[in-house]
């Protein structure tokens, strides 16, 4: 737990005409930081513990301790709940795609079975989770292939994807459905995405929004990227939702690994760019109905280590002592313009 004294403005109550603010959480963090996360923010996100293998490693074998506990910190809280995730091609595991022999299952089974897990999941949600990613990551990055190859399209091909959305629907009819990706202000992935909910939508699959990961760093992408893929996502009619935002203080391909603290310059370099992004969120308010970091402070994110081993990142509004950045200034000053 923090000691912090707050007295600093609620990001949930400055940004409640907006959208909701969201964090991700794991079963160590709605302890160390139950005090920061109880003040800002209305909704949070299972990191891994809603996935396919944190949930059901083993068929008919649930295990729903971590998850539950996460749901229970949430109503203590008054806090919503999304779900994260139905279908992916990883963190799934590999008994769901095997027959008897050890090889493919056929569609048939593997319909079955995900129907079983979605049901089951979802079911046990329904009263608590508003929102859930049902499928997550299936656009390929590169080239002009709209999957990624993955055990799902070998045995499916791409029905998998609108059984996915019906299932979820038929479980909890409330429940708002989201495809959920990355790098969806790239412009060729972009399409693509919108390429395949446009496909949903014409197959009369049960989708309500788009979930953009927001994966983003100081550099990249581009506020035009960002705007235009925001557009281009409305123009569906869906709502938008940001799901696992955080701003890396580091390119992608860039691989020092020198800072045990982030200079002065970065700090300010990230305060303007999350004052930029929320700018340009707060105008598309009417469109995107939550933001959701993909976790709070930088005492832990998943950045820590990735892409890069043996590296510290600080990609939050909050320090490691979950005290106020730089860039939370800047936030707050957006959202009272």
């Amino acid at each position: 737990m923090s000691d912090v004294n707050r007295n600093e403005p609620k990001l949930k109550e400055i940004f409640a005409d907006c959208f909701q603010i969201g964090a991700a959480v794991n079963p160590r963090t709605i302890q160390s930081q139950e005090e920061l996360l109880a003040y800002h923010f209305n909704s949070i996100t299972a990191e891994n513990e809603m996935k396919f293998v944190s949930l059901q490693p083993e068929e008919g074998k649930f295990t729903f301790e971590d998850a539950d506990a996460i749901v229970d910190f949430a109503k203590r809280h008054g806090m919503q709940v999304r779900g994260h995730t139905l279908v992916w091609h990883n963190q799934t595991t590999d008994w769901l795609f095997q027959n008897n022999n050890g090889g493919l299952v056929d569609k048939e089974t593997l319909y079955a079975r995900i129907k079983e897990h979605i049901h089951t999941v979802v079911g046990r949600y329904k009263e608590h989770i508003y929102a859930w990613d049902v499928v997550n990551e299936v656009i390929a990055d590169e080239g002009q292939q709209l999957l990624r190859e993955s055990k799902w399209t070998q045995v499916a091909g791409i029905d998998f994807i609108a059984k996915a959305f019906e299932l979820a629907h038929e479980a909890d009819p409330n429940a708002l459905l989201f495809y959920n990706d990355y790098n969806e202000s790239n412009p060729l992935k972009r399409e693509k995405i919108y390429r395949l909910v446009q496909l949903l939508q014409d197959q009369g699959a049960p989708i309500h929004g788009i979930g953009l990961q927001a994966h983003w760093n100081l550099y990249d992408p581009s506020l035009d990227d960002i705007r235009t893929a925001i557009e281009k996502y409305a123009s569906l009619g869906l709502q938008l939702q940001l799901t696992e935002l955080d701003v890396s203080m580091f390119a992608f391909d860039d691989k020092r690994t020198d800072l045990k603290e982030p200079p002065a310059q970065l700090i300010e370099l990230q305060a303007q760019r999350y004052e930029q992004m929320f700018k340009l969120l707060k105008e598309y308010r009417d469109v995107i109905s939550s933001v959701t970091f993909w976790g709070a402070a930088d005492d832990y994110t998943w950045l820590d280590d990735f892409p890069v081993r043996g590296r510290k990142n600080w990609p939050f509004l909050f320090d490691s002592k979950h005290q106020p950045k730089p860039a939370f200034h800047r936030v707050v000053e957006v959202a009272g313009s």
